[in-house]
């Protein structure tokens, strides 16, 4: 568990499933992830809980993001690469009464420091899209830079989107 001044990042239990099933049927949260909306069944959802617990995915290290006891998302860092020292973050606070208040930004500084200081990685990235404004401003906030955009690179409620690549290095997370 990683404990910050407001948030808990800790294993996802099965119980955690029920509001994560939620998210996954929310349609304003695809469209922050880049994706098409599609049902989600609780069931289908449990099975996938399921198997990440019988066959972790090595690459990947993953968390609930707890606030006052509450479930409110997930995290992680994924594609681990230790001959490179590199990996992508993903984060996903589903719970939009969390929405604008400095939680996405502290989950993404504890990862970030989880990352360069426990793993010994070099180099954090992720993807976005060019509409998901709040996401973006959350991330230079904690030090990434914008390293490529995609242009029109995906549809997007019924338009083309920018995809943008971002990074951030551990000497410029340490400064």
């Amino acid at each position: 568990m990683i404990k910050g001044e407001r948030v808990l990042l800790r294993a996802t239990r099965r119980e955690d499933m029920l509001i994560q099933w939620q998210s996954e049927n929310d349609p304003e949260l695809y469209f922050l992830d880049g994706g098409a909306p599609r049902p989600t069944s609780l069931e289908a959802l449990y099975a996938h809980f399921d198997n990440s617990v019988n066959n972790p995915d090595p690459h990947s290290i993953t968390f609930a993001i707890e606030v006052e006891g509450s479930y409110i998302g997930h995290c992680g860092l994924h594609h681990i690469q230790a001959a490179h020292r590199s990996c992508e973050l993903g984060i996903e606070i589903g719970n939009k009464d969390y929405w604008g208040k400095g939680y996405g930004r502290e989950v993404v500084r504890l990862l970030l420091s989880y990352a360069f200081d426990h793993h010994n990685l070099n180099r954090v990235s992720l993807h976005t899209h060019s509409e998901n404004e709040r996401a973006i401003r959350c991330y230079r906030a904690c030090g990434f830079i914008e390293e490529g955009r995609f242009r029109q690179k995906l549809w997007l409620n019924g338009h083309y989107v920018d995809g943008i690549a971002m990074g951030i290095l551990r000497d410029d997370f340490q400064s």
